[in-house]
């Protein structure tokens, strides 16, 4: 074997080793940070009660610009219409949205956050904000901005992949018991770069 060849197949193993590493790592965040104690802790902390799969529709709803219609926020959290449905109908009990009339479609209806609902998700931001502050206590702060680039650019390819392996069909595929289809869609959201990847 040639040491061109040689060197391919070095360079191959050590990025599958780091892949590996990087699956451990994001297996033990995504675990820590969606443990239900963990966001029992954090929305008591707020001063809210809310369920994780509510928090990851009420954060699409403050990054949407104006009112959303269902479809819309399922496609954006891969999840079906109708549990969309479900989750609006609960958080307008507790006035945290509103359905308002479609101005293009009168029998169709529109859902936006109420001001209870932004303030509600900004009590658990700071929540969030505090708790991260502490743990990431001595880290130099160009670390975390250089991890939430590469995260960012992780999470953008990996709603690409997930949407590009739906078919039309499945496109509003029942969400995972603990969220995380939904989680994967808000958490992109989040990401300046990747707003417009996931738009629908």
């Amino acid at each position: 074997m040639s040491d061109a060849a040689d060197d391919r197949t070095a360079a191959a193993e050590a990025a599958t080793d780091a892949t590996a590493d990087l699956e451990a790592v994001l297996a033990s965040l995504a675990y820590l940070l969606t443990r239900s104690q963990e966001h029992e802790r954090r929305t008591a902390r707020a001063g809210i009660t809310a369920a994780r799969s509510d928090v990851y529709l009420l954060r699409a709803l403050a990054e949407a610009e104006g009112p959303s219609r269902v479809g819309d926020l399922a496609a954006r959290l891969m999840v079906k219409p109708s549990h969309v449905t479900r989750q609006i109908d609960r958080l307008e009990g507790q006035r945290l949205v509103e359905r308002t009339p479609d101005a293009l479609d009168r029998r169709a209806r529109r859902v936006v956050l109420t001001p209870d609902g932004r303030a509600m998700l900004e009590r658990l931001k700071q929540a969030n904000i505090i708790g991260l502050t502490s743990a990431l206590e001595g880290v130099p702060e160009p670390d975390v901005a250089a991890t939430v680039g590469v995260l960012c650019h992780l999470i953008e390819r990996y709603v690409q992949r997930v949407r590009g392996a739906m078919l039309p069909e499945e496109d509003g595929s029942a969400p995972p018991a603990d969220g995380a289809g939904g989680a994967v869609g808000a958490a992109a959201e989040g990401c300046p770069a990747v707003r417009d990847v996931v738009e629908s």
